[in-house]
């Protein structure tokens, strides 16, 4: 076989344990895999870790490829000659492409997907088409110098100089063929039709003040991913990984966790009416272990865990930690009742959206001034999609019907919280 015909693979480096289930992270265009460095020394305890550098970027052969589809490919026979089978999924922005073309190409392998800072259709065909022309013509030099204003927030470029100059050192160094037929691949990505036959449960994951690919791009992959779940980051743009490492590394960790399956669900649909028979049990996603309280039942475990994964990706770690040491003996029954009936039944109920639902949380606490879960749950709000504007809009609106004493305690407590939650974090 000739080099021309050889499968062609992509640049990787692999981290953790020999033995351990293998979680890939794909990058988003003009960065390479140290943009998921920070992550590294997290994931490495649970996974074999899968790094890969797009064609030209990084050193990598500049081999280019004008499709999300052809690179999926790539990859995949990547991880064949890795004898990797069966693996989990994280990818940004345009590594976020590459995932939906593997959850649509292979979701047999696929265990469970992350889609960051990621788009059904990024942008207009022209924009990028026009974009290509304008590399062609004058090179990189311009697209690496603008890098951080789309990459990062603001309140982040101004202290993480260092950073900022990696990112544009790193653009600088993307052979242009290659990035040229990166635009060209995301010009051609449109997959909001096929969306609904994405069977991988999913991440979307987004930064609040991301102007590339706003939180409208994530809720509308949510709303077309059917069992796809909404994160949002507040305070963090594009390169979320990047910005806000710790919080991307808490929520990757907690959706592989929570939703990785050994084996992929087989669902049948018979050509003809058929008479019903039992279907076989899908291989189960791992669980947290049910917590036994002294004087009550303990909850069942499908239902709390689930409460739990949700609490917990709104309101974070140390807040369920703290509140479950608060009641371990003196109310445990409570907070057992509170994870599986609260967050896992109806937090979860499939009528309203999480954006919808913080709303109207925001406005009953309000009402009932109950502040401190009102910190709690402004801090959900921002995790679940809204952007502070949108929160503020919220108090302003109960002011009118809750009483502008309620309403000026309230937004005390919000803007506080918003600001300790968007500073920028090293």
């Amino acid at each position: 076989m000739t080099d021309e015909q050889s499968p062609k693979t992509l640049q990787h480096r692999v981290d953790g344990p020999q033995d351990a289930p293998v979680l890939v992270l794909g990058p988003s265009l003009g960065t390479t895999w140290h943009m998921w460095d920070r992550q590294i020394p997290d994931l490495t305890r649970q996974w074999r870790v899968l790094r890969y550098d797009l064609p030209g970027h990084g050193g990598a052969p500049a081999d280019p490829s004008i499709s999300t589809a052809d690179l999926a490919d790539r990859l995949l026979r990547t991880l064949d000659e890795a004898g990797v089978e069966r693996f989990g999924y994280a990818g940004c922005a345009f590594g976020g492409a590459i995932g939906t073309q593997l959850a649509l190409r292979a979701p047999q392998r696929v265990a469970s997907l992350a889609l960051v800072s990621s788009a059904a259709r990024f942008g207009t065909p022209d924009a990028w088409r026009q974009l290509g022309v304008v590399v062609r013509a004058n090179g990189l030099e311009q697209i690496a110098l603008s890098a951080p204003e789309r990459w990062f927030a603001p309140a982040f470029r101004d202290v993480q100089a260092a950073i900022v100059d990696w990112s544009v050192q790193m653009a600088r160094a993307v052979d242009p063929e290659c990035y040229i037929a990166a635009c060209e691949a995301l010009a051609a990505h449109d997959v909001r039709a096929e969306l609904g036959l994405i069977t991988v449960p999913t991440l979307v994951l987004g930064g609040a003040e991301d102007q590339v690919t706003p939180p409208a791009d994530a809720r509308a992959l949510v709303a077309g991913i059917p069992d796809a779940r909404l994160a949002v980051v507040p305070g963090a743009s594009h390169l979320v990984p990047v910005e806000q490492p710790a919080a991307v590394g808490e929520l990757l960790a907690r959706h592989f966790e929570a939703t990785w399956t050994e084996q992929p669900a087989v669902v049948a649909v018979p050509a003809q009416p058929a008479p019903v028979v039992p279907a076989p049990v899908p291989a189960a996603a791992p669980v947290r272990p049910v917590p036994q309280h002294a004087g009550g039942a303990a909850a069942g475990p499908d239902r709390y865990a689930e409460g739990d994964r949700t609490r917990r990706e709104l309101l974070g770690d140390a807040y369920v930690d703290r509140a479950a040491e608060e009641t371990e003996e003196a109310a445990g029954d409570f907070e057992d009742f509170v994870t599986r009936y609260a967050w896992g039944e109806v937090w979860n109920r499939p009528g309203l959206d999480r954006r919808t639902r913080s709303v109207i949380t925001l406005t009953a606490l309000v009402a009932g001034g109950h502040h401190t879960e009102l910190a709690a749950h402004t801090k959900a709000a921002l995790r679940g999609g809204l952007t502070p504007a949108e929160i503020e809009e919220v108090l302003l609106h109960t002011a009118v019907y809750c009483g502008v004493p309620a309403a000026t305690s309230a937004f005390a407590v919000a803007r506080r919280v918003i600001r300790e939650e968007t500073r920028p974090r090293g």
